[in-house]
């Protein structure tokens, strides 16, 4: 079933402040970049307690962004404090509140342990938090209202272009009533004499199933994002080193065949040509045949 997102533009400008609400949702995102914040900071919901994410650029080349997750009873105040940090640089930042103004200091740090958690679990973010702050004792009900909320996060965050949360890896979760691996299209293969893999097309993306092999060196072919991006993997302990190749330690999500290709051969291919189902047809072949 679909959700009705509504964007209002605050300023009438594609980079400016923005506002989003989804259907009957009590919540709201409130989006803005740092250079103009000072347009609206003024605004009523700066007055709420709500969870808000800082975006920067990462330290560390292998991730294009780097989150500060936290919560505040008063947004402005906590705001104004890392405005004025020299050490909180961020360029873009996203806060969360409730039209309601029902949201209490317990479910907001709630809402911040859980944000951080996913956050580290997703290894796609260079997260500042660093460890995930502890779960505060709620009754049932409001951690079934909280966890509502999380998902409506979840899903304005990368339409505001907060990509943090789209996790590198497929984790089964007895909460989540669909598994993007039970969505299958098609299941591919690369065998050479030295390792095999395993890539199953889905909904989510192209999914490197865990146990798949990989070359254990790059060729001087590959571009410096393929580089940082197998360096990521290694770092993120989804590849991990078996004597002599590369294996994955977990479920990885590419966006591309050729993406998954590349961190199997350790160099540019075409994916489009190396992926091959059971009966030996390449994954050109299929989405051709399929697509007349």
């Amino acid at each position: 079933m679909g959700k009705k997102l509504t964007i209002y533009m605050i300023d009438g400008t594609e980079y400016g402040p923005r506002l989003g609400e989804i259907g009957n949702w009590v919540g709201k995102a409130v989006f803005c970049p740092r250079p103009s914040v000072n347009k609206i900071i003024n605004r009523p919901e700066f007055d709420n307690p709500g969870i808000y994410c800082l975006k920067g650029d990462p330290s560390d080349d292998t991730f294009d962004e780097k989150i500060y997750i936290g919560e505040a009873e008063n947004i402005r105040s906590r705001l104004k404090q890392h405005l004025s940090d020299p050490n909180r640089d961020f360029k873009e930042l996203i806060f969360f509140v409730s039209k309601d103004e029902l949201l209490t200091k317990t479910q907001i740090r709630y809402l911040e342990s859980r944000l951080v958690q996913i956050a580290i679990e997703a290894k796609t973010a260079q997260i500042d938090n660093g460890n995930s702050p502890s779960l505060p004792t709620l009754h049932e009900a409001d951690i079934s209202d909280m966890e509502y909320f999380l998902d409506q996060i979840k899903l304005i965050l990368p339409v505001m272009g907060f990509k943090f949360l789209i996790s590198s890896t497929i984790k089964p979760s007895q909460s989540e009533s669909k598994n993007p691996l039970d969505e299958v299209h098609e299941t591919y293969f690369i065998r050479t004499k030295s390792f095999k893999a395993t890539m199953k097309e889905t909904d989510q993306g192209y999914i490197v199933l865990k146990g798949s092999e990989a070359k254990k060196s790059l060729s001087n072919s590959c571009t410096d994002t393929y580089r940082n991006m197998r360096r990521r993997l290694v770092e993120t302990r989804i590849l991990v080193e078996q004597i002599d190749k590369l294996v994955f330690a977990e479920d990885a999500i590419f966006n591309s065949p050729s993406a998954a290709s590349n961190m199997i051969l350790g160099r540019n291919s075409n994916g489009f040509t190396e992926w091959v189902n059971k009966d030996g047809l390449t994954f050109k072949y299929v989405q051709e045949k399929i697509n007349n």
